[in-house]
């Protein structure tokens, strides 16, 4: 059971700022409740509320007064109170997004699994039976759930004594302890955002539809909008392999990452990293730290003449397998055998390849540029407008979470598509650079953009943003894209994966991380919990 937070002695002065007013917010304690007492600085409007539910259960100072800030003035003001007619309308629009994503949802599985069974998607090509390419299809989908899902818990749990959970959790105490040696938690970053791109990849060229497939006799219009364009494909992604596992790894971190199969993709990441095939993003972050004249942080010791040796050549191999797979890739675009929609002529072709590259690169780096600038005094970030402005922006109530789904969202279909783009498909007998048969035909699986995609259009990106995360935000591209990011996740197309991660949860037992650590602490003064 959740205790109430102890506000014994609690007495502080807030000041919120808006756009419109500020708010002076004064907090004391009156028996068993907080008296909250707001006003504004421009005029006199001033409220009183009572706060007897807090809704953050902590007894630090700190966390008492963010609780305060979140619940008390934007939950229980009184200026912010809406009419009940308006909650009422509200809660019927959430509940048609609910709908709508679920139905949606729905059709787009039945349209990516007709194409599967009836032979009318990418699978057959490779002549793989419609029952291994679902189950490849599905295997895919739930790796990448826990990829997706298991690098936030990952990184969510290094603050937490490792030794609080070993006996609970063995396969989670195993994935952290693996990841906090040296400098193992950048390995296993980049490591794993390759099997991201990668997964896609794979997931795409399994279940993507063929040219001209109607798995249901439906009207040519919904055959091209949901396989030809992979709306259908994107929407059943996104949602399953993304979105779901994400919004349970949040909270249910213990559980989540505690299986072979996250401990075995951990391995896989860090050995990914060490076999040095992403190895040319080391050349961009050194070359930026010498012209932006800061220190590379390392939590190991500085590498022997040997480990020197071997590492600048694994940069040399990374960045020539680099660019020979940009040169192939790049060679399809301009004989118009890739993955492009008919009818777009080759630099067209090269330009979209390139642009839709670097915005999915800007979004993956505003992610860490918007998280690296959250400390970051404000006067401070006052003096470049447009970076403030965007952080004003994103940081504004609940929109940093409906821009972290919009952004989910957009970088995850802006790898179908670049995917797609990759992909070669050549006339019989094409071949680039005179290669064999057998090397064409691993040259048409369209994996070589895969690598191409994760360094030019991830990794880079977030070097860059890592290092100047001011000079990052100060992009006036970066208010547009978080202005399309809220207004896509308003739509709800996503809803479903709220309700399918309580389904989700329910089935595999998962609970709050709370619930064990609290356990284990009271365990070990004596005492018991109710479960």
């Amino acid at each position: 059971m959740e205790e109430k937070m102890d506000f014994n002695d609690v007495e502080m002065s807030l000041t919120e700022h808006s756009n419109h007013s500020e708010r002076e917010v004064s907090v004391t304690k009156n028996d068993d409740h907080l008296l909250v007492k707001t006003e504004r600085t421009f005029d006199s409007n001033a409220n009183e509320t009572e706060l007897t539910d807090p809704i953050i259960n902590k007894k630090d100072e700190e966390d008492v007064k963010v609780a305060i800030k979140l619940s008390t003035i934007e939950e229980y003001g009184t200026n912010n109170r809406k009419p009940k007619d308006f909650i009422l309308f509200a809660g019927v629009i959430e509940a048609f997004k609910y709908i709508f994503s679920f139905v949606l949802l729905a059709f787009c599985i039945a349209m990516v699994m007709g194409c599967i069974f009836t032979r009318q998607s990418a699978a057959a090509h490779y002549n793989i039976h419609p029952i291994a390419a679902a189950f490849l299809f599905w295997f895919l989908i739930c790796w990448l759930a826990m990829i997706e899902g298991g690098q936030g818990c990952i990184v969510g749990l290094q603050p937490i004594d490792p030794e609080k959970y070993s006996h609970s959790h063995q396969k989670t105490h195993e994935n952290v302890e693996l990841v906090r040696i040296g400098d193992n938690m950048d390995r296993f970053i980049i490591g794993r955002q390759f099997l991201v791109v990668l997964v896609i990849f794979l997931i795409n060229a399994c279940g993507s539809a063929s040219p001209g497939a109607d798995p249901f006799g439906l009207p040519k219009i919904w055959n091209d909008i949901f396989l030809e364009n992979g709306i259908a494909m994107m929407m059943t992604t996104i949602v399953i392999g993304q979105l779901t596992s994400q919004v349970n790894a949040a909270v249910c971190m213990l559980d989540f990452i505690n299986n072979y199969l996250m401990l075995f993709t951990t391995y896989l990441s860090l050995g990914v990293e060490y076999s040095g095939l992403l190895h040319s993003v080391y050349l961009v972050q050194i070359g930026f730290s010498k012209i932006t004249g800061m220190t590379i942080e390392s939590n190991e010791p500085p590498r022997n003449a040997f480990m020197q040796c071997f590492f600048w050549m694994q940069v040399m191999a990374s960045t020539t397998l680099l660019g020979y797979c940009l040169a192939v890739t790049l060679q399809a675009l301009i004989d118009g055998n890739s993955g492009m929609w008919d009818g777009v002529p080759s630099w067209a072709s090269m330009i979209i390849f390139f642009v839709l590259m670097c915005f999915a690169g800007l979004m993956d780096g505003m992610q860490i540029a918007a998280f690296a600038l959250l400390n970051i005094p404000e006067e401070e970030l006052r003096h470049h407008p447009v970076a403030y402005t965007n952080c004003q922006l994103m940081f504004s109530g609940q929109n940093l979470q409906s821009f972290l789904i919009g952004r989910q969202v957009f970088v995850a279909a802006l790898i179908f598509i670049v995917a797609r783009i990759a992909a070669i498909s050549g006339p019989d007998g094409y071949t680039i650079f005179g290669a064999s048969d057998y090397i064409q035909g691993f040259y048409n699986t369209g994996l070589l953009g895969s690598i191409v995609l994760t360094n030019f259009g991830s990794l880079m990106w977030r070097i860059v943003a890592s290092n100047v995360p001011v000079a990052f935000m100060s992009n006036p591209v970066v208010y547009v894209i978080i202005r399309v990011c809220l207004l896509f996740e308003g739509t709800g197309i996503c809803s479903a994966s709220w309700g399918l991660a309580r389904i989700h949860k329910a089935i595999a037992g998962y609970k709050p991380d709370g619930f064990y650590l609290e356990k284990e602490e009271e365990e070990e003064e004596g005492g018991t919990v109710e479960p």
